[in-house]
């Protein structure tokens, strides 16, 4: 019997992206961070067509419903019935829900008829996708919208529908034309948008031609371990690791770097990868190295190398590339010379068995792979003081959750029992305060309500304490929302912003400084206001900030919702040089978004912190102490 041809699955069925948008995530992927290899080792070579010989692919499920979200969003685009667009994304839900590789098996077995979700439509364009490779409907409906339009798509905040109205009430067809009409005010007089509207799509613009076509470490990292998976299933593949951004733990996301060690020829088991099913094209640097872009945009930077350069290759690919040159320079100031994926002594090999054993070739303490960016890393290293970084087993509680009483999705007792689920020792619910209106914002009345409700619960409890937290509005004049009596009541305080973002830097932060005086105020919640890839940060005097915080005992919060990951790690180390205490919050709106502590607690390594520089690493006792002191002072 001959050897089965392999077929990686490279998204049916491992990825549960969520697809609620026209183009799902992964579209946005092609690619601002290339590669972490200098540019000069690649040569952009576009391979658009395998070779004749290759096999013929089978139509896998990311692909097509990659197809079929496009189509939901040029029938928007072009006014056709939202509930026909509707039923497209419907299908692409289904489609990628299939566990399989090979969509045209399951039409000829009836089971792709009976799939929930489809209908003849869409069947019709599954078909032609298996038959052709390509879908005919698409590309009529691709003819029929100017390009311009498309690329709209990209801009954070323009849904299709606004698309489309602003293409036949002001003509917009361009990302110049529409940020001409933003900045002439046409934008802001067409009924429903307004100067405010305005505003934001410019900053939407801004962002786009800033961030490139970048995506959120969470959804990336979703990919990546999607990707490995089918990478690692390769017969000849004994040993595979994601690298790149995505191991350094980057709050954006470029593209995905692969590292596998192969039994095979490596540029054979990349040559598989090549013709998977969804590729649309391929460049090199040479062929054991492809750069494989997917018809969804997702972009793969494959290294493929033999099993005794595995350690140098992952660490390389790791980068970034400034860390990489930087130790290479030390490594050749010890006679150790970087060749390839090979570090070589006197021309002679050096059996690398792990990356801590470059680091000490180099003459300096295991580096961890989060912190290898801009030269902090470095500077500790040389200096003897590396940190102990926190993990996620240090946290003992967490101290910025949402419950119904305002937008949240659970019961104090639900968000109390998955914190215990997670051992955790606390949890502080911290509702929105009154001044936060659009997100249920919670009347001092309610609040005596939820203090009773949690005083019930804590006395049933034997190994979780439900803390009275909340997280009050500083307002625009600096006061924190509710008067003092009422914030004598809470165990703790987060101070937050939420409204009047366009003050300018010197008003901005004399606000935040005066609710720094506030000695009911315990952490200093998402700092600069930031909504990656979509918000800047207001403008602030963060070092104004940090170093009154760190003089009045004001702990900052590390926000871990992966959409603002607030306060940037890169400011991180000023805070400690100001002895400020880090809050890592969850910013939790349901059982299931605690669980981004693990995001948080990696941005934290990112940045160098130890378990002692955090607020909840500490016991309840120790936070609420924490908090009582500042109250103490006055």
């Amino acid at each position: 019997m001959g050897r089965r041809r392999f077929a990686p699955n490279l998204w049916g069925g491992a990825l549960r992206a969520p697809y609620g948008n026209s183009i799902p995530y992964s579209a946005g992927f092609a690619i601002s961070e290339r590669s972490e290899r200098p540019v000069s080792e690649r040569s952009e070579r576009p391979i658009s067509e395998p070779p004749a010989s290759a096999p013929k692919p089978y139509m896998d499920p990311r692909t097509a419903a990659h197809t079929l979200n496009q189509i939901a969003a040029f029938l928007e685009l072009r006014g056709g019935s939202p509930y026909k667009a509707r039923a497209y994304e419907q299908a692409a839900r289904a489609v990628v829900a299939l566990e399989t590789d090979d969509l045209g098996a399951l039409d000829r077995n009836g089971e792709l008829a009976a799939t929930r979700g489809l209908g003849p439509a869409t069947l019709s364009v599954i078909r032609d996708l298996v038959e052709t490779g390509e879908s005919r409907y698409l590309e009529e409906l691709r003819a029929e919208i100017p390009p311009g339009l498309i690329e709209l798509l990209n801009i954070p905040g323009l849904a299709t529908a606004k698309i489309h109205l602003l293409h036949e009430q002001l003509g917009v067809d361009s990302i110049e034309s529409l940020e001409a009409a933003a900045r002439d005010g046409r934008l802001a007089k067409l009924k429903g948008f307004g100067p405010k509207t305005a505003e934001k799509i410019l900053r939407g613009v801004e962002i786009f031609r800033t961030s490139g076509s970048m995506s959120l470490y969470h959804r990336a990292a979703i990919g990546a371990r999607a990707l490995l998976g089918a990478i690692r299933s390769h017969p000849d593949i004994e040993r595979a690791e994601v690298a790149g951004s995505v191991r350094r733990h980057r709050e954006t996301i470029g593209d995905f770097d692969i590292v596998a060690a192969c039994t095979g020829d490596p540029g054979a088991v990349a040559a598989s990868f090549v013709r998977a099913p969804g590729v649309r094209q391929v460049s090199r640097g040479d062929t054991a190295s492809p750069s494989i872009t997917f018809m969804d945009g997702t972009h793969v930077d494959l290294f493929c190398v033999p099993p005794r350069e595995f350690t140098v290759a992952l660490w390389r690919a790791t980068g970034s590339t400034a860390h990489v040159q930087a130790v290479t320079s030390l490594l050749e100031k010890r006679g150790v010379t970087l060749v390839g994926d090979e570090l070589r002594e006197n021309g002679a090999g050096i059996d690398v068995g792990n990356e801590a054993q470059i680091y000490t070739l180099a003459g300096l303490p295991f580096i961890p792979p989060e912190m290898r960016e801009e030269g902090h890393e470095l500077r500790l290293a040389a200096s003897g003081h590396m940190p102990t970084l926190i993990t996620l087993a240090d946290i003992r509680g967490v101290l910025h959750c949402h419950s119904t009483y305002s937008d949240g999705k659970a019961t104090v007792a639900e968000m109390a029992e998955a914190a215990r689920e997670r051992q955790w020792s606390y949890i502080g619910i911290t509702d929105h305060s009154q001044a936060a209106f659009y997100a249920g914002g919670i009347t001092p009345e309610q609040v005596l309500l939820q203090h009773k409700e949690i005083d019930a619960l804590n006395a049933t409890l034997t190994d979780v304490r439900v803390l009275k937290g909340i997280e009050a509005d500083i307002l625009a004049d600096g006061a924190i929302d509710y008067d003092a009596e009422l914030l004598d009541r809470f165990d703790f305080v987060v101070g937050s912003i939420h409204s009047r973002f366009s003050m300018d830097r010197s008003t901005m932060t004399a606000r935040v400084l005066r609710a720094l005086d506030d000695p009911h105020l315990t952490i200093l919640g998402h700092p600069t206001g930031r909504l990656l890839l979509s918000r800047q940060p207001y403008a602030i005097d963060m070092d104004a900030v940090l170093e009154k915080a760190g003089a009045l005992g004001v702990a900052v919060e590390l926000n871990a919702d992966p959409k603002r990951l607030d306060i940037d790690w890169r400011l991180i180390p000023r805070a400690l040089e100001f002895g400020v205490t880090i809050a890592i919050g969850p910013d939790a709106h349901s059982t299931a978004g605690l669980d981004v502590m693990a995001i948080g607690v990696g941005m934290a390594r990112k940045a160098g912190l130890e378990a002692k520089d955090v607020l909840n690493t500490r016991s309840v006792e120790d936070v609420l102490a924490f908090a009582y002191a500042r109250r103490a002072r006055t």
